[in-house]
């Protein structure tokens, strides 16, 4: 395990305290007034947001040991820049996680706006489109995100850690989930009994 796959890991856990504070609206606003306290609030969602991202793909993409699938090994792309070998048995492995990773990721960010998804604050429950499928269906979305390009890069580690990115979006989720009862109260909380919270109903 590289440095850098280590300190990846480690700053996506600790990514989960400004995470947790960006969503605690009413109590940053009455610690440091309205104003004043959304502000502080959408900084602490910028920062966790584009961390998430960013300490994930820092693990897709940092020095680790290598899996091979045992056929179609013949076909390959090679990224030098990134000392990766792309087999093409991976990229089909890879297609339908990001396909479907998108279409949740998109789509929710497409009905609650960017805004919202990038200051974890919004001003009413969703309820339709893919949002009758999952309650999070970003998060849904950066979990296949996340299988996907470990496959793709076929980066072993990253593959291994999945149920600790799976905690992680769990644990945010849960958070979330406590906030919006508390700002929504029993409209949110009969949404929550209907609909699942990750893993669509078959």
């Amino acid at each position: 395990m590289s440095i850098w796959f280590a300190i990846s890991l480690v700053c996506l856990i600790i990514n989960i305290v400004p995470y947790f504070l960006s969503l605690e609206h009413q109590k940053l606003e009455r610690r440091y007034g309205l104003q004043k306290g959304k502000q502080i609030g959408e900084l602490y969602a910028m920062i966790s947001g584009w961390g998430f991202f960013i300490f994930l793909f820092g693990i897709w993409i940092s020095p680790q040991e290598r899996f091979l699938l045992p056929f179609m090994q013949k076909f390959s792309v090679q990224i030098p820049l990134l000392d990766l070998t792309i087999y093409l048995v991976n990229l089909l492995i890879f297609i339908p996680f990001f396909l479907i990773g998108a279409f949740f990721g998109i789509r929710g960010v497409m009905q609650t706006t960017l805004k919202v998804a990038e200051m974890h604050r919004t001003k009413k429950i969703i309820t339709t489109g893919v949002y009758t499928i999952v309650r999070h269906p970003q998060y849904l979305g950066a979990i296949l995100a996340h299988m996907g390009f470990s496959f793709l890069f076929s980066a072993l580690y990253s593959l291994l850690i999945t149920p600790i990115v799976i905690a992680i979006v769990y644990i945010i989720s849960w958070k979330e989930e406590k906030e919006l009862i508390r700002e929504f109260g029993r409209k949110y909380e009969n949404y929550k009994k209907n609909v699942p919270m990750l893993i669509p109903k078959i």
